[in-house]
């Protein structure tokens, strides 16, 4: 497996955005996500965190495009 992480945040001033947008959409989700390791949670919990994420930003976006 190659050294490239595909998390990776692109912009350094944004992960601590994306870390509270992480932690309002498991809060809304009923997903109990705490900070640093979350190796507990499910495929399913985590697949639903960034599953949401990813549809909301791309209903910004889109709203945004309008």
């Amino acid at each position: 497996m190659s050294g490239n992480r595909s998390n990776k945040v692109e912009v350094p001033e944004a992960k601590a955005a994306m870390d509270r947008f992480k932690t309002e959409v498991a809060s809304e989700l009923g997903v109990n996500l705490k900070e640093g390791y979350n190796g507990d949670l499910t495929s399913r919990e985590a697949g639903s965190i960034g599953g949401e994420m990813v549809r909301r930003m791309i209903k910004k976006q889109e709203e945004q495009m309008k």
